[in-house]
């Protein structure tokens, strides 16, 4: 149905293009209009109220509407300085503070943080830096950068290129040619019959191995890999993975990147993913509820062998030649700062495996039913794949059909979900209480019964 003439709808037809939307259909139908948010429920402009199922983009973690707290932080901040750069040894005090905080809840021992405004752009910078790293130890050659069919790293040229996501290469020239993909490590999907988890991490670690021995290990650099595959569908690493994986990165010298963007600050039931999964990166990159998607910021955490470098580079070129105008932006670093705060004065990790258990739980209840194949989850992340046939593993054709269907149909029970393909993502937000995690399930149940009975009939 087209939009009213002159709304809310119309207007944004004719004056915006909207990110990852099919525009044809957008230009047809127009957009849902929210007006609002409250908690883990956002309302639109007819004042429907939905749960939020994934934060968001994974990213709202307080909830849709932030506390007299934060937004008297940014406020006061905004009065102190509302803007100041950290180029050419400038610095302001939220952006150390920050800085310090970070380097002290690091998974494993770092030596500096950089900031930016997005995911995508600290995935970038993790990509330069990487290349300058090598080029620093004379191995300019060495900059291939190796991800993993189905991972997401952001939208800039470089972070969307080590994306291994083909709907977001074609037609834009991508990816770059130095850029390489490894297996999609998806057990459920994936794995070949009577293969355990173990076995399937091992084909995945030889597989990784023989194309890096393949492209020539000097001339590979590092190694993209979220905790969790967020954008992929929720993929949670089989047993022994990380370890696996590691192993090779060592023997070949490949720097290790953990995409922590969505895992980080709880999320998994650790503070970070790495902590979850055993990883052990050069480089950690993070965002989304970094400041609880209050603030548009992001950070790179590099390790001292990584700082080490950079200051031999700064002696032989002179300055760092890379920044963003917003970077550090003191009001971002603030509230950010804010964030982690609250964080641990609600206890964010011990309160993810609680409600996270709770979220779990009651999707694994949805085993049996005739359209769900898979349930996974670990902390407050988890999906569900939706089948035609459980024991071929087998989707509706075509591939997103069903998907389709359940996101409609979820709407109209209540909930905006997330749908990836056939999979079903979950991540609401951290400030959910066992009674919405349970209003949420009823509402999941009653969509899948719906859309089952839809696709069935």
């Amino acid at each position: 149905m087209a939009p009213l003439p002159n709304s809310a709808a119309a207007r944004d037809v004719a004056y915006y293009i909207h990110p990852q939307t099919n525009l044809r259909k957008h230009e047809q139908d127009g957009p849902v209009v929210i007006s609002r948010g409250e908690g883990v429920y956002i309302y639109d402009d007819a004042g429907e109220r939905y749960i939020e199922t994934v934060a968001g983009l994974w990213c709202a973690s307080l909830g849709f509407s932030a506390s007299e707290r934060i937004a008297r932080v940014a406020y006061d901040q905004m009065r102190k300085l509302g803007y100041y750069h950290t180029y050419r040894h400038r610095a302001h005090e939220a952006n150390i503070d920050l800085a310090e905080k970070l380097i002290q809840l690091a998974p494993v021992p770092m030596s500096k943080a950089l900031f930016q405004c997005s995911g995508s752009e600290a995935n970038d910078t993790a990509i330069k830096l990487a290349w300058y790293y090598q080029a620093a130890m004379g191995r300019p050659g060495k900059n291939k950068i190796i991800g993993r069919q189905g991972g997401y790293h952001g939208n800039t040229v470089a972070s969307v290129s080590v994306s291994g996501k083909p709907d977001m290469h074609a037609d834009f020239g991508l990816p770059l040619p130095m850029m390489r993909h490894t297996e999609f490590p998806h057990y459920y999907r994936k794995h070949e019959d009577g293969e355990s988890e173990e076995a399937f991490a091992t084909r995945m670690a030889e597989a990784l191995d023989k194309l890096i021995e393949d492209e020539g290990p000097d001339t590979v650099a590092a190694f993209f890999a979220e905790p969790v595959m967020g954008a992929g569908g929720v993929i949670i690493p089989p047993k022994t993975y990380f370890e696996k994986i590691q192993a090779v990165l060592r023997k070949h010298d490949v720097l290790l990147v953990a995409d922590e963007v969505i895992c980080g600050f709880g999320r998994t039931g650790n503070w970070w993913g790495s902590q979850t999964f055993g990883l052990k990166p050069d480089m950690l990159t993070c965002a989304k509820a970094l400041s609880a998607a209050y603030q548009p910021i992001s950070a790179v955490l590099i390790n001292e062998k990584m700082h080490q470098a950079m200051l031999a580079q700064s002696d032989k070129l002179g300055g760092f030649a890379h920044g963003y105008t917003y970077a550090g932006h003191p009001v971002t670093t603030a509230v950010a700062l804010e964030v982690l705060k609250i964080y641990e004065e609600m206890d964010i990790t011990a309160r993810a495996r609680r409600l996270g258990k709770r979220m779990i739980d009651g999707l694994n209840r949805f085993g049996g039913h005739p359209l769900v194949g898979e349930v996974n989850g670990v902390g407050m992340i988890a999906a569900i794949e939706l089948v035609k046939d459980k024991a071929a593993r087998a989707n509706y054709e075509p591939t997103g059909r069903a998907g389709s269907v359940v996101d409609r149909i979820g709407r109209k029970n209540g909930l905006v979900l997330r749908v990836i393909g056939d999979r079903m993502g979950f991540a609401p937000p951290m400030i959910i209480t066992e009674a919405e995690i349970d209003d949420m399930l009823a509402r999941v149940g009653r969509t899948l019964d719906e859309s089952h009975k839809e696709l069935a009939g």
